[in-house]
């Protein structure tokens, strides 16, 4: 497996010392024995054992980034986060995969940054052993990236909040404890109008709806929200009142390039798989990678991951440091949810009608591949934002 530890940024140093390393082969032990056995079976229910994250946790690979003192890593080394995504690409592990990293990337950073004292002692502990499994709710039925439109509501009523409405395509929606829910708490607000209110589990009126049956990425349980008069204490409200615009827009970089991230370890693992069916597999008398048109299948994508991979490396360094810009993100999660897409797909057509096979690796990788352009931010949103900066 060509991991980011092959290329080195402008500055000369290594992108991965040698603590990165010993935590690479620690969770590389964790997958083969925790997560590869059960893959099957968890896209078989649709749903990955939520046994994994208190297991996770114990291994500290959740949490990474949560403050010593409420039981995590005290980390704020993204580069973790970045081995995480790489085995859990290298090892075909889309959908779980999916779960473990927006628990880790996504959600709970906006429980490090926001959480008052109290909060944070009585969420960050769980957080960090994984036994409070996260998400985040932002897109309803009506609303996909038009933040501005959301219908959700949350009516002040002495010290709680009436939650009234829905919400869908909602990854961990199933395994979920803890559901950040983005609601207007002023209708006439606009952005200005809108708050996070955290849901926890089995609060009255909040009822989930239907594990979404979806194209690829089974394991990844992604599931309808319904709140109907739920009644959310104010001490849950995340942060201060009318300012989720501007929350939700902190960690969009790390978002963004943690996607894009984990779409040029996919690529590597899928050229990696191909190589290897290529030396193996015949046609008219010899190996298919004697052909030419197999050649320079490979050449072509091998060169893209080649020229990727140090862009993607440089911003992973930018985000640690504080300076990834928004256009820099866009621009990561764009080409690397592209390239994945391209890799995969030409890669499962070099592996001919057995690629079709679901027993192949590349055709799970293939189907989990398509959402990747389309959850996060849409390509075309993507292009918005860099389109920003490159005309500024």
């Amino acid at each position: 497996m060509t991991t980011a530890a092959s290329a080195t940024p402008a500055s000369g140093s290594t992108v991965f010392d040698d603590t990165h390393d010993l935590f690479r082969q620690s969770f590389r032990s964790f997958v083969a024995a925790e997560m590869t056995p059960h893959v099957d079976q968890w896209e078989r229910d649709g749903i990955m054992d939520r046994g994994v994250y208190t297991s996770a946790g114990e291994h500290g690979f959740v949490g990474m980034a949560i403050p010593e003192a409420h039981g995590g890593g005290g980390s704020n080394d993204f580069r973790f986060n970045a081995i995480i995504a790489d085995e859990l690409a290298a090892a075909n592990i889309g959908g779980g995969g999916l779960g473990l990293t927006l628990h880790n990337d996504i959600t709970t950073p906006y429980f490090i940054e926001y959480c008052n004292a109290e909060q944070a002692q009585r969420w960050l502990p769980g957080i960090a052993s994984g036994e409070l499994i996260t998400a985040i709710a932002m897109t309803e039925p009506g609303t996909g990236s038009d933040l501005a439109s959301v219908a959700t509501s949350a009516v002040r009523d002495g010290g709680e909040y009436i939650l009234n409405g829905a919400k869908t395509f909602i990854t961990n929606g199933i395994n979920s404890d803890l559901v950040i829910v983005v609601c207007k708490t002023d209708t006439d607000g606009g952005h200005g109008g809108m708050s996070l209110l955290v849901v926890e589990r089995d609060m009255p009126g909040f009822e989930r709806g239907r594990n979404l049956d979806k194209v690829g990425q089974h394991s990844a349980d992604t599931a309808e929200l319904f709140f109907s008069d739920v009644r959310v204490p104010v001490a849950n409200l995340l942060g201060e009142e009318g300012r989720a615009f501007d929350y939700l827009s902190f960690n969009l970089a790390q978002e963004r390039l943690s996607i894009g991230l984990f779409g040029l370890y996919v690529a590597q693992a899928a050229i990696g798989w191909t190589i290897d069916y290529v030396k193996e597999r015949t046609a008219f008398g010899q190996p298919l990678a004697k052909f030419q048109n197999t050649k320079f299948e490979l050449a072509q994508m091998a060169t893209e991951v080649a020229v990727t991979e140090p862009f993607m490396n440089q911003s992973l360094l930018k985000l640690n440091d504080n300076t990834l810009t928004p256009g820099d993100a866009a621009m990561a999660k764009l080409w690397g949810t592209q390239l994945q897409n391209r890799v995969t797909d030409q890669c499962l057509q070099l592996f001919g009608g057995y690629g079709y096979m679901s027993e192949y690796p590349i055709s799970r990788a293939w189907v989990d591949a398509r959402v990747c352009t389309i959850y996060g931010g849409t390509s075309e949103i993507m292009k918005t934002i860099i389109s920003k900066e490159v005309l500024a």
